[in-house]
């Protein structure tokens, strides 16, 4: 799917040891990487925990038909626009379809974190995780042909923990990366024991040092950190030919890929061409989809998959409506209060923002039934916290016993419940007794009735939108709340003026959602940790500062097993929510798919993705039974 941003993080410190200094055993280390090359344990993948599932030199994924045909063209929509093609700058609102510069190590689609050899044929690391050497294979190009080398490696991890705010953090325990072996890689932290590290510098993107180096086709030096609408050059299945932003993104397959027999690879990127079309917003998309303007649609609108597929070719089962279930966490999809701003720093006035949200009303005549309300930040999933604490979860807690809310222990975090009207009424009188708690009075300013604090200032809450779609679902809301004296409006912007407000935390209260993985690690610092409250770009929206989560992130981070992992996550979690930092919204453990019917796919697919568009194909015979499409 479209990612116009990304996300996710890493940091610490290195101390020194018997009179050298940090760098000083830095060295110390690369020397005996070098010297020590033979008796490394060469891995062709690499898992959180866990075997990994494919042998050496497996065939290809079970997930795949590695015979799938090769052709047809696949029409996909995004909403929005873009002002720059570079996903490597803060600057601009960016878009990352027309770069595709592969990583070192792949995901596999059927196993929980793990990932083999792309770029790299192999990695190895110590048993303290305290460095690793990535092994790139001889073969890999650029699509200008040139040799993705050791240095271009080199280049991309230090280039991009310069410029950007995601790779500064997700990386800032690789305190250093050099050239070990001709070739080899090696990244030495500046911590050990932290078994998620040798896993994230295998999705380190592989750039091209001598493009980026290089000079422009307007005759000046290319720079990473600036917006540019020149298509950069990549290194995968497919190359960017054609933009006009705005309007589209055309992508080929590039025929002498020259990865297009990996065992990572067969079976997959099977359509001959890719266009991505643009449109304004997700209403006009959906007549776009409806008129047969783009082939495959990802439902995130209830009330659309409830009672907009009635049309025609549905009828005629031109048009497939399929609901595909995967093993993933569910995102927590929430309102965030922004905590920078001293009205949102009391868990009372955050928890009184989450009583005037009337989730049952909202589902009923809004979603039509459809959706279940999030009650974790690891939804559906083993990591969710459920009921009390278990005794595994207790030890993690007690170490912040004194910092974190006495309600952790003793009461299982649920949702305020509405559903009818003494619920409601009930529920308001509850915000109201907790905004007045936490010193906001009704007071009256003109012919209306707000909240103002013992400063005289009023409790005003703009919640920022770029989809004019969700204002059905915020409206009520925002009613709802002014019902209580906050001053609540609903404020559209385009999509690059929320962008530009989001990473600079300019907000009070911002739609969003945090997709989490079942290994979670390193990038929960960037979602919650203190250090990335104040750190422009971070995905720390809410602006939290504290010393618990801080410490049970850390816990997460260095678990020494699979257990471990998951009773630290609770205990995580727990701590979340019970602090409200966010207002819950809701999940469906599926993916509401409709499509065109031209395509094929295997019989299988991959427990953790849909598999969209990388495993499925262009079913020629299908196309010619229901029209090509306009």
């Amino acid at each position: 799917m479209l990612l116009s941003r990304r996300t996710l993080l890493k940091l610490a410190g290195l101390a020194g040891l018997n009179g050298l200094s940090g760098f000083q055993i830095i060295g110390a280390r690369a020397t005996f990487a070098q010297e020590a090359q033979a008796e490394k344990t060469w891995r062709h993948g690499l898992s959180l925990f866990g075997e990994l599932k494919y042998p050496p030199n497996f065939p290809y994924f079970d997930y795949v038909d590695p015979s799938a045909p090769k052709g047809g063209k696949l029409r996909l929509s995004a909403i929005g626009s873009f002002d720059s093609l570079n996903p490597y700058t803060y600057n601009g609102d960016s878009i990352a379809i027309a770069t595709n510069n592969e990583a070192l190590f792949t995901p596999s689609l059927d196993e929980a974190s793990t990932e083999y050899g792309l770029i790299a044929e192999s990695a190895s690391h110590p048993d303290d995780f305290s460095q690793v050497t990535y092994r790139l294979r001889p073969q890999a190009r650029f699509h200008d042909g040139k040799v993705a080398s050791p240095d271009d490696v080199v280049w991309s991890m230090e280039t991009l923990k310069k410029t950007h705010p995601f790779y500064i953090a997700y990386y800032k325990n690789v305190a250093k990366v050099e050239q070990s072996g001709e070739r080899d890689v090696t990244f030495l932290f500046s911590e050990k024991g932290n078994r998620e590290l040798p896993h994230i510098v295998g999705q380190l993107p592989v750039l091209p040092k001598h493009w980026w180096t290089g000079m422009a086709a307007n005759g000046k030096p290319r720079n990473i950190e600036a917006t540019t609408l020149e298509i950069p050059l990549g290194s995968g299945a497919y190359k960017c030919v054609e933009v006009k932003p705005g309007a589209f993104i055309r992508l080929k397959r590039v025929e002498d890929y020259w990865g297009k027999d990996l065992p990572v690879n067969l079976g997959q990127d099977n359509f001959d061409e890719i266009t991505y079309e643009f449109y304004l917003d997700m209403n006009v998309a959906f007549q776009a989809f409806k008129a047969d303007r783009y082939d495959v649609r990802f439902e995130n609108t209830a009330k659309n998959w409830a009672t907009g597929y009635n049309f025609p070719a549905v009828q005629s089962n031109k048009v497939i409506l399929e609901k595909i279930r995967t093993k993933n966490a569910e995102p927590m999809q929430c309102f965030v209060l922004n905590l920078r701003k001293p009205k949102y720093q009391d868990a009372r006035v955050r928890l009184a923002f989450n009583y005037a949200f009337d989730f049952e009303w909202t589902n009923t005549n809004l979603f039509y039934g459809e959706y279940t309300r999030t009650a974790s930040f690891f939804a559906n999933s083993e990591l969710a916290a459920t009921g009390l604490p278990s005794a595994e979860e207790l030890v993690f807690l007690n170490e912040v016993k004194d910092k974190i809310p006495a309600e952790v222990f003793t009461t299982e975090f649920k949702n305020p419940v509405s559903g009818e009207r003494t619920q409601r009424r009930n529920n308001l009188r509850m915000a109201a007794n907790l905004l007045g708690e936490a010193g906001w009075t009704q007071q009256k300013q003109g012919s209306e009735i707000v909240l103002k604090n013992s400063l005289g200032e009023v409790l005003a809450a703009e919640i920022i939108l770029d989809d004019p779609s969700l204002e059905r679902i915020v409206i009520p809301y925002t009613e709802e709340l002014n019902k209580l004296g906050i001053k609540a409006i609903v404020r559209p912007l385009d999509s690059a003026q929320l962008a530009r407000r989001t990473q600079n935390f300019e907000f009070d209260v911002i739609w969003t959602s945090f997709a989490q993985s079942l290994s979670p690690g390193n990038e929960q610092r960037e979602f919650w940790g203190s250090e990335a409250a104040e750190r422009k770009g971070s995905r720390n929206y809410a602006g939290i500062k504290n010393p618990a989560v801080d410490h049970l992130i850390e816990r997460l981070i260095y678990a020494k097993s699979r257990a471990e992992l998951v009773a630290a996550t609770k205990a995580l979690d727990r701590v979340l929510l019970w602090n409200h930092y966010v207002v819950p919204m809701w999940h469906v453990p599926y993916e509401r798919v409709a499509r065109w019917d031209r395509f094929g796919r295997p019989e299988r697919l991959p427990d953790y993705s849909t598999g969209f568009p990388s495993v499925w194909w262009w079913d020629e015979a299908r196309a010619q039974k229901i029209g090509r499409g306009s």
